[in-house]
């Protein structure tokens, strides 16, 4: 049986950076995963936006969330390859005099937090971006703090310099990982980092309170006479429905994202004629691109949408939930979890414990013996 430091269950972009940071310690670390970054990371925009993610009533998570902000730099440059970073702020902006109020209480909500934002008139946004809609060229925003990545780019570049078993993972208990083709990994430390299929890992002793929240994203070309489309990540309010479009290194754009939990797999025909015409109301050019991709993909939220993140027994450390927020939340976690490996617990952080929800183990998650 093969012996190593760390396991890592998971290969989402939370699990491979935290098996990169536990790598970059000086471990021996084994990522496990049948189709590493194949599940949420597949579809997520990468958005690295502290100020324009903050959320009434999750102060707390916004702490996090400004401490991952702040570790992405370093992240970044531990790394052996070109991940599509980049820091060119976000414009936010209202299509009609109600979404525009909207915008407003909530920019007045991130100034009383600390969050810095810039007012914008009319003449500014058509000098950041001037394939503006002239409806949306009224007022808005600007958080020169948010930036971005390209998870797919993140991804490719942290498997190869990991050592990955593409299998999965059946069963944990003490020191041993169980796998689907019948083989074991042992490991002194095993952190579990597998979304939401946590939730269903038997061993795991607490219960996991995970839920699939789906969304729809879209991928668009654009032609050559076209480029540069935007300059900055846009994210507007259009007839109280929220649309991002983040333009890419390539050139392309990536438009999202719809939320659902109807339980359907696959992309939702509303959900992605909603953001087309949500997208072209904000940049009449959209219907110009050519749609290269439709993706859906489950991403695992918590009752307070705050990550599990945390030890829950000798050896085993819990990294999931991290709902929409879980590239941003990726240097942290990782930075999080080798604290705790290194017998080390920061108090701030004892608020996302995973078995904060519950009152006592069931009997699901008892220890396989």
């Amino acid at each position: 049986m093969q012996q190593y430091d760390v396991a890592v269950i998971g290969g989402g972009i939370v699990g491979l950076g935290i098996a990169w940071q536990v790598k970059c310690s000086g471990r021996k670390v084994l990522l496990i995963d049948p189709e590493p970054a194949g599940g949420a990371t597949y579809a997520a925009a990468g958005m690295l936006a502290p100020v324009t993610e903050f959320h009434y009533q999750e102060q707390a998570l916004q702490e996090l969330m400004l401490a991952a902000w702040r570790l992405w730099p370093e992240f970044v440059g531990s790394l052996p390859g070109d991940v599509g970073y980049r820091r060119s702020g976000t414009v936010l902006l209202g299509a009609d005099p109600a979404d525009r109020a909207l915008l407003a209480d909530l920019v007045a909500a991130q100034s009383l937090a600390g969050l810095p934002v810039q007012s914008l008139d009319s003449t500014a946004l058509g000098e950041l971006e001037p394939m503006l809609s002239p409806q949306l060229r009224v007022s808005g925003y600007f958080a020169q703090a948010d930036h971005q990545v390209d998870p797919r780019r993140l991804a490719a570049v942290l498997l190869t310099g990991l050592e990955v078993r593409r299998v999965g993972a059946t069963a944990v208990r003490s020191g041993i990982v169980d796998l689907d083709d019948g083989g074991q990994i042992r490991a002194a430390e095993v952190i579990v980092a597998n979304g939401l299929a946590a939730r269903s890992l038997p061993g795991v002793p607490v219960d996991l309170p995970l839920r699939a929240v789906y969304g729809d994203i879209l991928r668009l070309e654009v032609p050559e006479q076209l480029q540069p489309l935007l300059r900055h990540t846009l994210r507007a309010m259009v007839r109280g429905n929220p649309v991002y479009l983040i333009p890419r290194p390539d050139g392309s754009v990536v438009i999202g994202a719809t939320q659902r939990e109807d339980g359907r797999p696959g992309a939702s025909a509303g959900g992605v004629y909603q953001l087309l015409r949500d997208a072209q109301t904000v940049l009449p050019a959209v219907a110009e691109l050519t749609l290269s991709e439709v993706t859906a993909r489950a991403r695992p939220g918590t009752p307070d949408n705050a990550p599990l993140l945390g030890r829950v027994a000798e050896g085993l450390i819990i990294a999931t939930g991290f709902y929409r927020h879980g590239v941003l939340l990726t240097p942290i976690a990782a930075e999080i979890c080798c604290e705790l490996l290194a017998g080390r617990a920061d108090p701030r952080w004892a608020q996302f414990a995973p078995g904060r929800f519950a009152a006592a183990p069931s009997d699901r998650t008892q220890e396989i013996r």
